[in-house]
């Protein structure tokens, strides 16, 4: 975020903070925040709640995100709070949730069903990887792979920007050829008018890759764990760096 943007958002929150604070008939909470929270907004979704360093008010995360939750008076706040500094205490709390994230991500990847993935190459460094078919990012990544020969990718599929690609997906694992089918799919071909419906037991196949990405936090595609790292998006450096 540029200091501008930052500094418009500090002053939006401050404001909302100075009518939190301004508030003297707020009513004493009488449930935990948590509940509070769960109450007030069954259809958030988040995953822990803490005391943030402004009294009353709560600092909540969903996934890699970051918002804020005033239990008092049911007030959900989006933006970032800036120190006198004039650096974003929020951005940093984010750095350290994010690392933590991916650092959780790949402890988790280590125990995925990998016979349940689709095995490409034989090299001896093993790549785990989160892909959809029709996204770029994630073609840019297959070009990357597709010149190395010292590695073995067991990819996973999650269509999560792209649900239409399921077609392709189920394609792909229902495909005699698996390998064949994904280098076709990730080159932008189309399906082959010959090719096999899907069964039950492959889009069952297919929701359950979507279920394994969710379950371990994939928040997009390509995704990538090696060796013990997470890599988030075609980051071709960082993956020559680890595949030294």
């Amino acid at each position: 975020m540029s200091l501008r943007r930052g500094l418009v958002a500090s002053m939006l929150m401050g404001a909302m903070l100075l009518g939190i604070a301004g508030v003297s008939s707020a009513t004493p909470l009488t449930v935990k925040p948590e509940t509070a929270l769960r109450q007030a907004f069954p259809q958030v979704n988040f995953d822990s709640l803490s005391p943030s360093e402004i009294p009353g008010l709560y600092e909540v995360t969903a996934g890699p995100n970051i918002f804020y939750y005033y239990p008092e008076k049911d007030l959900i706040l989006t933006g970032e709070i800036i120190g006198k500094d004039l650096k974003s205490k929020t951005a940093e709390h984010r750095a350290v949730l994010t690392e933590r994230l991916a650092a959780r991500a790949a402890k988790e990847a280590k125990n995925l069903p990998l016979d349940k993935a689709v095995k490409i190459g034989d090299g001896k460094n093993v790549v785990i990887e989160f892909t959809d078919p029709d996204c770029p990012y994630c073609r840019k990544a297959f070009e990357y792979f597709s010149k190395r020969t010292d590695v073995t990718q067991y990819v996973f599929f999650a269509a999560l920007a792209h649900p239409a690609a399921i077609t392709k997906i189920e394609y792909i694992l229902g495909a005699d050829n698996k390998a064949q089918a994904f280098d076709a799919m990730m080159l932008g071909q189309e399906i082959p008018a010959s090719a096999k419906t899907a069964t039950p037991a492959i889009k069952a196949l297919a929701q359950e890759h979507l279920a394994l990405a969710k379950k371990i936090g994939i928040q997009g595609t390509p995704t990538f764990f090696i060796k013990g790292e997470q890599v988030v998006g075609a980051d071709t450096r960082k993956m020559d760096e680890l595949l030294k």
